[in-house]
């Protein structure tokens, strides 16, 4: 018997059919060359022989009488494999577009309680001849770091597998659910625990709330006691009650073009994710006349878990912080992102130790349950101004490749939870040289959530052609120009000073350039891109190829190549909205 933490039992109370707190993962997967098994039988029998190794997989709630204090894991000896390892085929023709729509109708369903709370969905029937790994894990459970950690008992660092040593044999209690005295018993001595540790705290309690409202002094010695300003964010069509229909869509980048723009502008790699939501949200409201005077923020996840604790439960916090839409200029306003995350970061640093305390809250249950119906039922969230207008969280995944039963794992794209006041939740997760971004969002709050997934993509090349437009004006020579990602060949007027590139085979369609930069589509292993060679390229790689013509003339002055720069990457920009219908679905299955 585990007592759930205050944390964990949380993402329970808060849980409604129209709020389901489960998160999950869309992984596609290669087959082995030649395979002509049943890998729904395979990946079901791997996972029986493997869920002995996390406890996830094996434990169950029990829930206190009259719900008088949080419930308990106990351990389940009767696991029905076949209901929790479950065989979809998608109609034809099987696309990418039908895989992404089953996978948020599939999110929208809340996990049986009275059962281990997971489920894993093989999908098979995708037009391309792969299939994919849809699994789901209540919130109560695991967080991202924990998820990751899960990762790594389901897959494996070799397509042959690893050799797994069976469970150790225990004595079978043949018991269903716990006895009434058994259960009041845990509430007792798990609140008298919870108060023994809030007395030991009170001194790091009391220095953690004296640096949080004292504020310290700057230059001169003086303090700025002024309250903060927008506590609130700006009321968007995003900060509304939600249902429990779902909408969701993957996109892709190449993680070392994203840590090149971080290198190149002196931020972080989170830094950039945010910088890169935030540019396609003010995209996004702006054209459809909605991008309010006052910046938006975002809901962050902050993790205060430490390095190498992979416990299957919940050890995090969350900030808000600006998004700098207010500000034009993409520069700036990533700028502006690093300096509020900094802030938050020395905030965090500040209260780190007792945010993991775990408080005693009787009758938390009911009176969780009983506010958080009451929030969403009511539409409350309809008027209310919101602490924040959108979730965005980083994970950093696994950086090398992984196979599961065999099968290659080609992306790892995160599913998580919208909410009551914040409809959309972007998750990114890094995953051998890529950077998954899953978008989950409530489909009457956001149906066009394409739209906004493209605008994502679109928001990376941007911040990646003016990255390297900033560090343009220190180059002393055009060889010493950093290799941008595009495949247009150079005009011959400039084949004197301009380094020929490397001729690649193009995308076929303007989707699949929207996709991925097609140089790192060639030399990224993890890419399945069918490339082939058009008569013409396409507007985006023109646009893209000007921009770097424009970044090497090596005899214009500087300011004039980053003015050169700056007006081909608006015409980048603005191809984007005239290419027409952009791709509805992860490149990487296509």
């Amino acid at each position: 018997m585990n007592h759930l933490s205050g944390m964990d039992a949380t993402f329970l109370h808060l849980e409604s059919p129209e709020m389901p707190m489960h998160v999950g993962s869309l992984n596609v997967l290669d087959l082995p060359e030649g395979y002509t098994g049943n890998f729904y039988e395979d990946a079901k029998a791997m996972l029986t022989a493997r869920r002995h190794m996390a406890t996830v997989f094996t434990r169950k709630l029990a829930l206190m009488p009259f719900d008088l204090s949080n419930p308990v894991w106990v351990e389940d000896e009767d696991i029905d494999m076949d209901y929790h390892v479950r065989h979809v085929s998608l109609p034809a023709p099987g696309s990418n577009r039908q895989l992404q729509q089953y996978v948020a109708r599939l999110h929208s369903s809340l996990l049986d309680r009275s059962r281990p709370l997971w489920e894993f969905f093989i999908i098979d029937g995708l037009k391309s001849g792969q299939v994919a790994l849809y699994s789901k894990v209540h919130h109560s459970g695991i967080d991202g770091q924990a998820g990751v950690a899960l990762g790594r008992t389901i897959f494996d660092l070799e397509a042959t597998g690893r050799k797994i040593k069976p469970p150790r044999p225990h004595a079978r209690r043949n018991q269903y659910q716990l006895g009434l005295a058994e259960l009041l018993g845990a509430a007792v001595r798990n609140t008298a625990k919870q108060s023994f540790q809030l007395v030991k705290a009170i001194p790091a309690l009391a220095r953690a709330a004296r640096s949080v409202l004292v504020p310290a002094k700057d230059e001169n010695g003086k303090r700025d006691w002024s309250l903060p300003k927008n506590v609130f964010a700006p009321k968007t069509s995003l900060n509304v009650a939600i249902t429990n229909q779902r909408t969701f869509a993957g996109r892709t980048m190449p993680l070392a073009e994203v840590k090149q723009i971080a290198k190149l502008l002196g931020v972080s790699l989170n830094d950039v994710v945010l910088a890169t939501c935030a540019g396609a949200l003010r995209h996004y409201f702006k054209d459809n006349n909605e991008l309010p005077e006052r910046s938006l923020s975002a809901a962050v996840p902050v993790s205060l878990r430490e390095a190498g604790d992979g416990t299957p439960n919940n050890q995090v916090s969350m900030v808000t912080m600006t998004l700098a839409t207010d500000i034009t200029d993409p520069i700036k306003r990533i700028r502006a992102i690093h300096i509020a995350s900094n802030k938050s970061k020395a905030m965090m640093t500040k209260v780190k130790s007792i945010m993991a305390i775990d408080l005693p809250m009787p009758a938390a249950p009911w009176l969780i349950s009983s506010l958080a119906s009451l929030y969403g039922r009511s539409r409350l969230a309809n008027v209310i101004p919101p602490i924040a207008n959108v979730a965005i969280s980083n994970v950093p995944g696994i950086p090398v490749q992984m196979y599961f039963a065999g099968a290659k794992v080609v992306s790892y794209y995160p599913v998580s939870i919208p909410g009551h006041g914040m409809a959309l939740n972007i998750t990114v997760q890094s995953y051998n040289g890529r950077l998954d971004y899953g978008l989950t969002a409530c489909r009457r709050a956001l149906p066009d959530v394409n739209e906004l997934a493209d605008l994502l993509l679109a928001e990376h090349r941007l911040l990646l052609s003016l990255a390297l437009a900033e560090a343009a004006p220190a180059l002393d020579a055009p060889e010493a120009v950093p290799e941008v990602a595009a495949v247009a060949a150079p005009k011959k007027k400039e084949k004197a000073t301009t380094p020929k590139p490397a001729v690649l085979a193009k995308p076929s369609t303007a989707k699949a350039a929207l996709a991925f930069s097609p140089r790192k589509a060639v030399k990224t292993p993890s890419t399945r891109l069918k490339l082939a060679a058009p008569a013409t390229a396409s507007p985006v790689q023109a646009a893209l190829a000007e921009t770097k013509a424009a970044l090497t003339r090596a005899k214009a002055p500087a300011r004039k190549r980053v003015t050169t720069a700056k007006v081909a990457v608006k015409k980048a920009a603005t191809t984007v909205k005239t290419v027409g219908n952009l791709p509805a679905e992860p490149a990487v299955a296509a």
